[in-house]
């Protein structure tokens, strides 16, 4: 039977409905804000998936172009092969606040799809997606632990609104989508525009407010027609085992975590499990998965009070400290620039490439079609962390940290009309102890002041984590690859010594309290400084000059009606014009012409072509040309490339001139000078009072 809620949120109606569509999933919901109309569903097999250790959730976020009345691009026309990276950010979006959601130990299949059914340009579908991922779990017989909702925030003159437009976004200082549950926040994603930390939390448990209608409403459509939840037991451990276990690992875990370098620490880590399982003896031989996760629990729970009583950390650090910093630049002699950002055993190699604007990315989505002049892009390849594994395109988590880095970037790199290249970014992450997508920020942000790119400001990243042993919380600075792994929380603050840019969190646990996230902010804001601090020591500022073999760029602005002239029948004049002068030439629809090659020379050339093909006759202006038509009462010259005017007879000479081929014959070179443009663009030139002027002052 079918069951509809409503609420307003944002000046807009939420509404959420189940029962007509998609009734043979687990869970399926219609969710529609505005004019934004997303079905969500939720399955879930009944069989476990022996032999892994993690939640088998899989969450697929797909956006059809009948939602926006478009027909997608392509030679299919239709929508396959790999999501676009709007969608796989939002398929990510999705994943991260529901899958800590579910039990520990639950490995069941599980997927979860929102298909957009209808866009509205004024709605963003990331989190009516997010919201319906959660109602379509909540009604679920699946074990999901929720629920959650999501609102994006942003900030104009100083107010704090709710799902705000796209119109209204352009001036907000704010752009977060926050979701949370009764408990607290529990999913960030976000940029801004050098907020202050204190403006910032303001934001955030506004978010959390706004939350609660939706969590509200999920849990009245649930009260209506939810299925009752499957029961669900996690294995029973054997106790004997893990005493036993507990026992003969306790020591080799404690002295395994003491050894500060990584691959020192996981190598003696490597050989707990064989060992331990040789003291068992081979009665146990068939049981060492269950071995294998008793010792993770006690390596997380000794790691985890190791910080919470004792203050210190895998590597001896405070829970304030920041690793050792060591930044380079200009490694690659004929890249345009380059930064190498090592901080510990985290190093990414940041290489920058200037392009024209053909060397835009062209992206379809619903809202149409969109051209990108910077790009980020984030590499792992296995090498970082000592892995041998088949390459393949970038995942989803190396899109979604590419994405973080970019959006940080972009606030300081300048306007295109002030820098009018498009700027390629490559963050190679060379080896990954923790925080490797901060590292990239820091990496990109000196290798593009290494290309001589003019930034606004230095910029900069740090992870932190969190341990959270009841009442006690222990906030963790530039945390490790096993600190995050262990930990209940990632999170990822980027900007300068001004405010914050972007940031992303995670959170493991139910959610975190006001003044545990004050606290992150404020001690994520004093890593910062230290690592910009830093990177100052390397480069300061951009470089004055661009690299020798970056492109140089000059542009001019010519009549949209000269276009034409300059582009020849089928390209053929200005392919002549770039091979002659070995430039890449780039016109737009306004009249605007960007020239680009490693050669000014060569550039300077090209606008001096241009400048001849597009120039318009002045009157009073001097011009040698070219007779092309002998008439009885004249002859009509070509002063500029397609432009004609006539001499008159009477015009030819200080005499009387009896026939013009007396004077002039066609394809004779003659300097005149233009007496009149009339109203329709016809010109009038004269012979006679160009006489006894120099050639040299001919304006072609």
């Amino acid at each position: 039977m079918k069951e509809v809620v409503e609420i307003e949120l944002g000046g807009r109606k939420m509404r959420l409905e189940t029962g007509q569509m998609a009734k043979q999933a687990s869970g399926a919901v219609i969710i529609s804000y505005g004019d934004t109309v997303i079905l969500v569903t939720a399955v879930g097999e009944d069989r476990s998936r022996e032999g892994i250790d993690f939640l088998p959730l899989s969450v697929d976020y797909m956006e059809k172009g009948f939602a926006a009345g478009r027909i997608p691009g392509g030679y299919f026309r239709r929508e396959i092969g790999r999501p676009s990276e709007r969608e796989t950010l939002r398929s990510r979006l999705i994943d991260r606040p529901i899958r800590p959601l579910f039990p520990k130990k639950y490995r069941k299949e599980l997927q979860v799809i929102a298909t957009v059914l209808s866009a509205d340009p004024d709605v963003d579908p990331d989190t009516v997606a997010i919201v319906g991922a959660s109602a379509a779990l909540e009604i679920s017989d699946l074990p999901f632990q929720g629920p959650i909702g999501a609102v994006r925030v942003g900030r104009s003159n100083g107010e704090l609104t709710v799902n705000p437009s796209e119109a209204e976004l352009e001036n907000s200082d704010l752009n977060l989508v926050v979701a949370g549950n009764h408990k607290g926040i529990v999913m960030v994603e976000g940029n801004a525009l050098f907020v202050s930390e204190d403006d910032l939390l303001e934001a955030l448990f506004f978010a959390h407010e706004a939350i609660q209608p939706i969590l509200e409403m999920q849990e009245t459509l649930k009260s209506r027609c939810g299925k009752s939840k499957k029961p669900f037991e996690p294995p029973i451990e054997d106790e004997s085992l893990a005493t036993r276990v507990t026992e003969l690992s306790q020591k080799r875990v404690e002295e395994a975590n003491k050894i500060a370098v990584k691959d020192e620490r996981y190598e003696k880590r490597r050989a707990i499990v064989p060992e331990v399982m040789e003291e068992l003896g081979p009665d146990f031989a068939e049981r060492e998965s269950e071995v294998r996760e008793i010792i993770h629990n006690v390596e997380k729970k000794y790691v985890r009070d190791m910080i919470i009583s004792q203050k210190t950390r895998i590597d001896g650090r405070a829970t304030t400290d920041v690793r050792a910093i060591d930044c380079q630049i200009g490694m690659l002699p004929r890249a345009h620039g380059s930064g190498l950002f090592t901080r510990g055993e985290t190093q990414v190699l940041s290489v920058v490439t200037l392009g024209s604007s053909s060397d835009e990315q062209r992206v379809e989505s619903l809202a149409g079609d969109e051209f990108k002049n910077f790009m980020l892009h984030y590499n792992f390849p296995p090498y970082c962390v000592g892995e041998a594994r088949f390459l393949r395109g970038p995942s989803r988590r190396e899109i979604g940290h590419g994405v973080l880095a970019e959006r940080t970037m972009k606030a300081v790199m300048p306007s295109h009309d002030g820098f009018p290249y498009t700027v390629r970014v490559v963050a190679e992450v060379l080896e990954s102890n923790g925080s490797s997508s901060m590292a990239s920020v820091c990496a990109s942000s000196i290798a593009l002041m290494d290309a001589g790119v003019p930034l606004e400001k230095a910029v900069a990243g740090i992870a932190m984590g969190l341990i959270m042993e009841g009442d006690q919380a222990a906030i963790l600075s530039d945390i490790l690859g096993d600190e995050d792994h262990l930990g209940d929380m990632d999170f990822k603050v980027t900007g300068s010594a001004e405010g914050v840019v972007a940031l992303q969190m995670d959170i493991k646990v139910a959610g975190v309290s006001k003044d545990v996230m004050r606290q992150a902010l404020f001690q994520a804001k004093e890593g910062r400084l230290f690592i910009l601090e830093e990177m100052n020591k390397k480069i300061s500022g951009p470089r004055p000059e661009l690299s020798p073999f970056a492109p140089r760029v000059l542009s001019i602005e010519i009549h949209p009606d000269k276009i034409r002239d300059i582009i020849g029948p089928g390209g053929k004049v200005i392919r002549q014009i770039i091979a002659e002068t070995n430039t890449k030439i780039d016109v737009e629809d306004d009249g605007k012409v960007t020239i680009m090659s490693p050669d000014l020379a060569g550039c300077n050339m090209a606008i001096e072509m241009i400048n001849k093909l597009t120039a318009e006759a002045e009157v009073g202006s001097l011009y040698l040309g070219k007779v092309r038509k002998i008439t009885d009462f004249g002859a009509f010259v070509e002063i500029l490339p397609g432009t004609d005017g006539l001499v008159h007879i009477s015009q030819l000479d200080n005499e009387r001139v009896q026939k013009v081929r007396d004077v002039l014959n066609e394809g004779d070179e003659v300097l005149v000078k233009v007496l009149e443009i009339d109203r329709d663009g016809r010109i009038r030139l004269s012979r006679k009072a160009a006489l006894g002027e120099s050639i040299s002052k001919a304006r072609n």
